[in-house]
C-alpha cells in the first residue's frame, strides 16, 4: 500500500479537505455533557453533609419542616462569570487532558456552546467558534490506482475526541443537563428568534446528526473546482451539510461510536422530537 500523502498539488503542498477543520460533534457533546457533569459536581459538593439524625421528642413539637432546603440545588453563577467555575471542575473530574484543554483554551464557553449547537441544528458550521478544537496533524490521503482516499491516520486525529466524548456518563448527564438549563437557554435567547428552546434546537441538532450516512468502507475524495480543495467523490457524501461532512471526517468508527453516544443522550434527556424536515 502506498504511503499516506498530505493533500495538494503539486505533491507536498498543503491542501485543504473536504470540510473545515473543527469536529463539530464535539462541541454539541460538549454542550450536553461537559456541562452537565460539570453542574452534577457543582451541586452534589455543595451539599451539606450527612449528619445522624436526632433523637426523637419526648413529646410532639409544631416543627417547620426544613430538610429539602439540602435538596435545593445552588444558584447558577451568572453567564459571565461561568467560564472559570467550568474549567476548575472540569479539570478535577477528568483523567484525560483533552477536555481542560478544549475549555481553558478560550472564554465564554456556554454562548459558544449554544451558538454551536444551533448552527449544527441549521447544518452550519460554527468555525469562528471553535478554532480551538482543531485536530492535531495534517489531513492526508493515499493514492490507490490513481484514485484518493482519506487516509487513517486522518481519521485517527479523532480519535482522542471520540474516546473522551463517549466515556462520559449519560445518565449523569441527563440529570444535570435539567439544572443547568436555565443558563444554556439564557445563552441561547441571546442569539435564537422569539420563542424557540434550545431543547428543541438541541434535538434538531442530534437528529441531523444521526441522519448523517456512515460510509461503509474508504471515503474516495476528487479534486474541487479550482484546485485548492477536495470534494468528496460520492454524490450523497458531497450533498451534506457542513455538519455533517465534519462528523464523515471523524471516520466510520469514530462517527458510529458518537451517533451511538447521541442516541444514548437523546434517549436520556426526554427531548421533544425533532422538527419535520422541510
Amino acid at each position: 500500500m502506498p504511503p499516506p500523502s498530505s493533500f495538494g498539488p503539486p505533491p507536498g503542498a498543503s491542501k485543504k479537505p473536504p470540510s473545515s477543520r473543527a469536529p463539530l460533534i464535539v462541541v454539541l457533546l460538549g454542550a450536553v455533557v461537559a456541562l452537565a457533569i460539570v453542574g452534577y459536581s457543582w451541586w452534589k459538593g455543595r451539599q451539606a453533609p450527612a449528619v445522624a439524625p436526632p433523637p426523637p421528642p419526648a413529646a410532639p413539637v409544631d416543627t417547620a419542616p426544613d430538610a429539602s432546603i439540602d435538596d435545593v440545588p445552588p444558584p447558577l453563577p451568572p453567564l459571565a462569570e461561568s467560564d472559570a467555575r467550568v474549567r476548575e471542575l472540569v479539570g478535577l473530574l477528568s483523567s484525560l487532558p483533552e477536555l481542560q484543554k478544549w475549555l481553558s483554551s478560550t472564554e465564554d464557553l456556554v454562548r459558544r456552546f449554544s451558538s454551536a449547537v444551533s448552527n449544527i441544528a441549521e447544518g452550519q458550521s460554527p468555525r469562528s467558534s471553535l478554532s480551538f478544537m482543531a485536530p492535531v496533524g495534517d489531513f492526508q490521503v493515499i493514492r490507490r490506482e490513481r484514485r484518493l482516499f482519506i487516509a487513517p491516520e486522518s481519521f485517527a486525529r479523532y480519535d482522542g475526541v471520540t474516546r473522551v466524548l463517549t466515556s462520559l456518563d449519560t445518565s449523569t448527564s441527563a440529570i444535570t443537563y435539567k439544572a443547568l438549563r436555565p443558563l444554556i437557554q439564557g445563552a441561547y435567547l441571546e442569539i435564537s428568534r422569539p420563542g424557540q428552546r434550545f431543547d428543541q434546537t438541541l434535538s434538531n441538532a442530534i437528529q441531523h446528526m444521526l441522519d448523517t450516512p456512515v460510509p461503509e468502507g474508504d471515503v474516495e475524495v476528487v479534486d474541487a473546482p479550482g484546485g485548492v480543495n477536495f470534494n468528496y467523490a460520492s454524490e450523497e457524501l458531497e450533498g451534506l451539510s457542513a455538519a455533517q461532512k465534519h462528523l464523515v471526517r471523524m471516520g466510520p468508527t469514530n462517527a458510529r461510536a458518537i451517533q451511538a453516544k447521541l442516541r444514548e443522550l437523546r434517549d436520556a434527556l426526554a427531548l421533544p422530537p425533532p422538527d419535520a424536515s422541510p
